[in-house]
């Protein structure tokens, strides 16, 4: 069960959210999912993110409840212990749909787990072209990883051999000892030294993985990469993570942080792209028209007469496609004047007779 933030210091759920009371269930989600994405303890390694992604957490699960709600409408903390915040909420397969990996919620709220320990996860960055996030499509994803050994099925044994019980501990994996004081027993277990906690004792070992179950492997997948995908956007691909260090346990998940490559045309804001675009002088006070290239090819940018150095040009529609959302970002065109460094005789004359002239 996840354990609550200190009561008395609690914050109100909707201020811990950034939404006003009268918020509805898309909203209260989809601040969830930003919140939960900027505070993802595995990304953001700041003192205090994990207190706060729990934070985040429990104000979920109870505007997220809509009985729950109005019961902390009417009453506030006091209407909760921290047993009543969490109950019904299903935050393992909740943070999978977000991309955070199965694991998230046993190893920082503390739920209980069941069956074999599952492999970690595996983070890793795809560098995506513009062009690439503008239409989506598929991206190849090569890395290596630890799996699960392929000649003994994760089992440590030589193949046509199994493994056999442990004969110290039984198959437990545990050894317990007793002692008695007034009349008191006292019991104490500890890992057993034979087989090392895994409960079996290997005779044949695999001269793949040499035992251990696990081999090295460099592997490569297709991931498909959503049209307009955020700065950032994690991509979970089940199964793919590390294998797991128990017998019978399930492989961690890959987790695929999409990147913006770097591209010397542009700057992504969100939707937006920026550029930067030089213009002589003459073009700047004069206007002018120029070419501008875009990810849908060139397209005929109007600079007006007297156009400022650092102004704002605005191309509508010519960003990324809104993710999950309707339309287009706009291409902004920041103008830089370039000014003349070495001036011929005739310019220098041009020039003074045109200050001359601007005195006059």
């Amino acid at each position: 069960m996840p354990t609550t933030a200190n009561r008395a210091n609690r914050q109100d759920y909707y201020e811990v959210l950034g939404l006003p009371r009268e918020a509805d269930a898309a909203a209260i989600k989809d601040a969830f999912r930003k919140l939960a994405l900027k505070y993802h303890p595995d990304r953001n390694k700041e003192p205090g993110a994990e207190e706060r992604f729990k934070e985040i957490a429990e104000a979920y699960a109870v505007l997220s409840d809509p009985a729950k709600r109005a019961e902390y409408d009417a009453g506030g903390f006091a209407r909760f212990s921290p047993e009543e915040v969490f109950a019904g909420v299903d935050f393992a397969s909740m943070f999978r749909d977000l991309g955070f990996g199965g694991g998230l919620f046993e190893r920082f709220f503390g739920g209980a787990r069941r069956g074999p320990a599952p492999g970690a996860d595996i983070e890793l960055e795809a560098l995506v072209p513009l062009e690439q996030i503008a239409r989506g499509g598929d991206e190849t994803i090569s890395y290596s990883r630890v799996a699960t050994c392929t000649d003994c099925q994760g089992s440590g044994a030589k193949p046509g051999t199994q493994p056999r019980a442990c004969p110290s501990c039984g198959g437990t994996g545990q050894k317990t000892s007793a002692r008695r004081e007034q009349g008191v027993i006292f019991r104490q277990s500890r890992t057993c030294p034979e087989c090392r906690g895994r409960g079996t004792v290997i005779d044949s070992p695999c001269p793949a993985c040499t035992g251990t179950g696990r081999t090295q492997r460099e592997e490569s997948l297709v991931v498909k990469i959503p049209v307009g995908a955020d700065e950032g956007l994690v991509l979970r691909i089940p199964g793919k993570g590390y294998a797991s260090d128990e017998p019978a346990g399930a492989a961690g998940d890959l987790l695929v942080v999409v990147r913006s490559a770097p591209d010397r045309r542009f700057r992504r804001d969100g939707a937006d792209l920026w550029r930067v675009q030089e213009i002589d002088v003459a073009d700047a006070v004069l206007g002018t028209e120029i070419d501008i290239p875009t990810l849908n090819g060139p397209v005929v940018l109007k600079v007006p007469p007297g156009t400022q150095p650092d102004s704002r040009l605005r191309l509508r529609g010519n960003g990324l496609p809104r993710f999950r959302a309707r339309g287009r970002g706009d291409l902004y065109v920041q103008v830089a004047v370039k000014l003349p460094e070495h001036l011929s005789a005739e310019q220098r004359r041009l020039w003074e007779k045109l200050r001359a002239a601007r005195a006059g």
